[in-house]
C-alpha cells in the first residue's frame, strides 16, 4: 500500500498517468523529457495556454516522427540481412529441406499417422526461439500442449503441419514472410524476424 497515495482518487488519478506512462513507454523516442510531460498534461488538464507554440509543436512531432520512422527502417534492415545470411547458410546442411515458400524443415522424429489437411484442428508441442537461440514460447516448458486450426496460425506453421504425420517432429526454420512479418507480434517479436521452432504433431482432434 502506497504511503503517498492514500485516497480512492488518488489511487484512480494515478492509474490513469500509469497507463499514459505505458503507453509512452510502449512507444518512445530518445530524449523524452518526463517534467516536460508532466508540464503538457497539467496545463491541458487546467486550461492553460501552451507553453510551446503551435508552429514548434508540429515541427518537434515532424521530426520525431522521421527520426523513428529511420530507426524502424534501419532495424528492419538490419534484421532482414541477419535473417537472410542465417537462412542461406542453414540452407546449405544436406538434412535442411527448402520449400518453395521459402520454408526451411529439418525432421527430428517421423511419424507414420495421419497428415491434417487446411480444415483439421491440431494439438501440438513446440518450442519457439530467434536464430540467436533466445526462447520467445514454447508449450513445452509450460507442460501444456497446444491446440488451434491448421489455418489460424503463421503460414510457415500451416505448411509445415500439413506436410506431418502424427507423431513427427520438425525443427522449422521460418523466414519473416512467413512468420509475422512487416508487423512483428507485439513486443515479443520484432518485425521482420526470422523464427525457429521445434514443432512436435501429437494428434488431430
Amino acid at each position: 500500500m502506497s504511503e503517498v497515495f492514500s485516497t480512492m482518487e488518488q489511487h484512480a488519478s494515478y492509474g490513469v498517468g500509469r497507463q499514459m506512462g505505458e503507453q509512452l513507454a510502449a512507444n518512445p523516442f530518445e530524449g523524452i523529457d518526463i517534467p516536460a510531460v508532466q508540464a503538457g498534461l497539467a496545463d491541458a488538464f487546467l486550461g492553460k495556454e501552451s507553453q510551446v507554440s503551435m508552429a514548434d509543436l508540429q515541427t518537434a512531432f515532424t521530426e520525431i516522427s522521421r527520426r523513428l520512422q529511420a530507426a524502424q527502417e534501419e532495424a528492419a534492415a538490419a534484421a532482414t540481412a541477419e535473417a537472410d545470411a542465417f537462412l542461406a547458410e542453414n540452407a546449405k546442411r544436406d538434412e535442411v529441406i527448402v520449400t518453395e515458400s521459402g520454408l526451411q524443415y529439418e525432421v527430428l522424429v517421423q511419424g507414420d499417422g495421419e497428415k491434417p489437411s487446411i480444415d483439421s484442428t491440431v494439438r501440438t508441442h513446440y518450442h519457439g526461439t530467434f536464430i540467436n537461440g533466445e526462447v520467445f514460447d514454447s508449450s513445452v516448458t509450460r507442460g501444456q500442449p497446444a491446440e488451434f486450426p491448421v489455418s489460424g496460425v503463421i503460414a510457415g506453421w500451416t505448411e509445415a503441419l500439413q506436410l506431418m504425420p502424427v507423431g513427427t517432429k520438425l525443427k522449422l526454420f521460418v523466414p519473416h514472410h512467413l512468420a509475422y512479418g512487416e508487423r512483428g507480434a507485439g513486443a515479443s517479436i520484432p518485425p521482420y524476424t526470422a523464427l525457429v521452432f521445434e514443432v512436435e504433431l501429437l494428434d488431430i482432434i
